[in-house]
């Protein structure tokens, strides 16, 4: 039998995680400690993600992927035996509480002191989110029990005063809180100076306890839950998927109502008619750029020659660009669906040309002949993706009448792995390979090199759409990168809203000569130490790579077409 290669058993383990999760998912019920539980772990170890660092080394915690986590989970789950993933729940005329994770438009609510439920609106990719880091997490929690406990069953005396830290009988100051983390240190398998940054970031980002219950605590639930777990087999974690949820994966509920109402929205403002330029990014860029020196000007305030330099000066005075905005021609939806996915509406043609900064190059007379409609939506989550473009992309009927939008561009702006370069660079997609599946997308982009005022390094190349941002091995993307598939970056959303739109193409929803664009700026480079995600955001780092892309589409919507090229 011949050898397989690293990559090819890092994606053999990928697809064996995606399969049994798929699996679960159906059964409508696993437990983490048992034959399931162990074989979804087992493929977690295998292609040990790049974002959880040292989790398949059973001699350490892994910090920087705890941090990560914990960011993007409800505060509470460390101490959890009994998790539900639901497809609808309405939790609004009841006691419990809901919880939103610092780093994760997800919704959730605490049942009781030992149990949560998930309400899943993006589809598969938060199921396999949400599984990835409870598989993390119990991993995480079995190397504590084995680090605190005898052969006899007992506990360590650092575990005692571990749980007197958690627990707030400790003032945490000066010498009192160097012996708590030096004693954390060792149930951990860290340096003092590792365990001490933990501890430090999560005090930092979650101030109040808003959003987690600190390291001390954290460790401390994980480690008593798994002893738990090994004394009663009632204190078993549990994960349950209800029928409601596997009722709803693929049939697009949440997107469909999501996409009626921005239609209807258009509708209602009379902008059906009128062509349409769909830009899927974050909330505030394309605001801040069309908005943004007009609401200087009326403040009374000089507008930095810089557009770059302007953002900053913008900081703090959102309310001020949204008033200003809200009367030339800006309205902004806030979700109602579930989506997680708020809307601004643009009617570019009511914006007075001298508001505009100096450094967008825009055709006023263009904008005044065709009036432009900019609908922004914030970011979907990987295959949630193709199930809001899809439905946005779709006819609608408003009174007995049929109405399909003028759509004329689709331009998608997102943040990305990039494997050749570093943070803040550029990556303008040629095609989307998707990974786990023989389904690639090739991308007629409508971006080039050009464009981009050489104010960043740019690459032009192949995307892979990966399952998740926690499933991402170094030797499948070397494999990714170095091969003939040459491919420059990974993201979770590209290949799914291209499969949305060649749908669309087919189904004669839009014309095939809408203009398409992706354009990426890189967040991490998973193949470099010390800059994956888990490493942290780009900060202020990440304005210029972020406007910049901004400005490119700005300026691509508000100009005449330029004839399309063949070569990317």
């Amino acid at each position: 039998m011949q050898d397989l290669t690293k990559s090819q058993k890092a994606r053999l383990a990928i697809r064996t995680f995606q399969t049994l999760a798929d699996a679960l998912t159906l059964r409508g019920y696993y437990k983490p400690s048992g034959k399931s539980g162990e074989k979804l772990a087992e493929s977690l170890k295998q292609f040990s993600p790049e974002i959880y660092g040292s989790m398949s080394d059973p001699r350490v915690m892994e910090l920087q992927g705890l941090e990560y986590v914990i960011d993007r989970l409800p505060k509470g789950i460390e101490k959890c035996n009994r998790i539900i993933l639901t497809g609808h729940e309405d939790f609004q005329n009841t006691s419990f509480e809901e919880v939103v994770p610092l780093k994760r438009r997800r919704l959730s609510y605490v049942v009781s002191e030992k149990e949560i439920c998930f309400v899943i609106t993006k589809g598969l990719s938060e199921i396999y989110d949400i599984l990835t880091h409870i598989t993390f997490l119990n991993i995480e929690a079995q190397k504590i029990q084995q680090q605190i406990c005898d052969k006899e069953g007992g506990t360590c005396s650092e575990w005692h005063d571990l749980g007197k830290a958690a627990r707030g009988e400790l003032v945490l100051e000066g010498a009192v809180l160097d012996q708590a983390i030096w004693n954390l240190s060792i149930i951990l398998g860290r340096t003092y100076q590792e365990t001490r940054s933990s501890y430090e970031n999560m005090n930092r980002a979650h101030r109040g306890q808003r959003y987690n219950n600190g390291l001390f605590s954290i460790i401390y639930e994980m480690g008593e839950r798994i002893i738990s777990e090994h004394k009663s087999i009632d204190e078993q974690l549990t994960i349950y998927f209800t029928p409601s949820l596997q009722e709803m994966i693929g049939h697009h509920k949440y997107a469909t109502a999501w996409a009626q109402a921005v239609k209807e929205h258009l509708h209602q403002r009379g902008l059906h008619e009128r062509p349409l330029h769909i830009v899927s990014a974050n909330m505030h860029s394309v605001k801040n750029i069309l908005y943004g020196a007009g609401t200087l000007k009326e403040r009374g305030e000089s507008v930095p020659a810089s557009l770059y330099d302007m953002i900053p000066a913008l900081k703090g005075k959102d309310a001020e660009v949204g008033s200003f905005a809200q009367n030339y021609g800006f309205s902004f939806l806030s979700d109602r669906s579930g989506s997680s996915i708020d809307v601004m509406v643009i009617d570019v043609a009511e914006i007075k040309s001298d508001f505009f900064h100096p450094d967008l190059s825009i055709d006023p007379a263009y904008i005044q002949k065709e009036r432009p409609v900019i609908v922004v939506m914030d970011y979907a989550f990987g295959t949630q993706a193709f199930e809001v473009m899809d439905e946005l992309l779709c006819p609608c009927h408003f009174e007995e009448n049929t109405i399909t939008f003028r759509i004329e561009s689709i331009s998608i702006m997102g943040k990305a792995g990039i494997l050749p370069g570093i943070k803040g660079d550029i990556m303008l997609a040629t095609a989307h390979v998707m990974e786990g599946t023989p389904h690639n997308y090739i991308v007629v982009n409508d971006l080039r090199v050009e464009d981009f005022e050489e104010k960043a390094d740019v690459y032009v190349g192949p995307m892979v759409t990966v399952l998740g941002t926690s499933l991402q091995n170094r030797d499948v993307l070397e494999r990714f990168y170095s091969s003939s598939w040459k491919a420059v970056g990974l993201e979770m959303e590209g290949g799914h809203y291209q499969r949305a739109i060649n749908a669309a193409v087919i189904q004669g929803h839009i014309s095939t000569l809408v203009r398409v664009r992706y354009a990426y700026y890189a967040s991490d480079n998973p193949l470099r130490g010390g800059q994956t995600l888990a490493a942290g955001s780009l900060g202020s780092e990440g304005i210029v790579p972020t406007y910049l892309i901004t400005k490119v589409l700005v300026q691509k919507i508000l100009n005449p077409p330029v004839e399309r090229r063949c070569e990317v």
